[in-house]
């Protein structure tokens, strides 16, 4: 059986988690595609909830067996992708797939879905409350905080090649806003 997929992505601190949580909380009959990737798990993060964490040895070995519907090198050796077998497991539950990932595997994924697939781009209202939200966290020392700001101005520019732009200026806009694209889409 194949379902619909809805893809949310954004640079990382606009805000896809928290918008992607909302959406898993309404009925609508989505489930989350855990991500694989072979970093190491941050404080909370559990394995086969979070992400599926990989060894370096292992997510290669999966990317030479073509088990991924998209994957890429995010950092230098920083890996990260989506697992042919969750696309599969969520489908086979009679569900529809929701993504959170970042803006290349985004791209990818629409490329490989095709028409099954909603892409919707979140964005923060600006680089500067990008920054401070990634600061809030209080996950990443500074020169990861760096990192990310560099990406996200680079993930900006890729924002029209996605079906929706959402500004994530407020939460509980945004969340809304999404939730009446996500409804409509999957009434198709």
């Amino acid at each position: 059986m194949e379902g619909k997929c809805i893809i949310l992505c954004a640079p990382s601190g606009a805000g896809k988690t928290s918008i992607t949580k909302y959406l898993l909380q309404q009925d609508l009959g989505l489930e989350f595609s855990i991500s694989a990737c072979n970093r190491e798990a941050r404080e909370g993060e559990i394995n086969g909830i979070d992400y599926h964490f990989l060894t370096t040895e292992s997510f290669k070995n999966r990317i030479e067996n073509d088990e991924f519907v998209e994957w890429e090198e995010v950092y230098k050796d920083n890996f990260y992708g989506t697992l042919k077998t969750e696309i599969n497991r969520i489908w086979n539950n009679g569900r529809n797939v929701i993504f959170d990932v970042d803006v290349e595997g985004g791209l990818s994924l629409t490329k490989h879905f095709g028409e099954k697939a909603l892409a919707i781009f979140i964005k923060p209202p600006s680089i500067e409350a990008l920054e401070e939200r990634l600061r809030s966290r209080g996950t990443e020392n500074e020169e990861k905080i760096q990192k990310r700001l560099a990406k996200a101005e680079k993930e900006l520019e890729y924002s029209k090649w996605f079906d929706y732009i959402i500004v994530n200026e407020n939460l509980e806009d945004a969340q809304q806003e999404t939730l009446s694209l996500v409804k409509s889409f999957l009434k198709q």
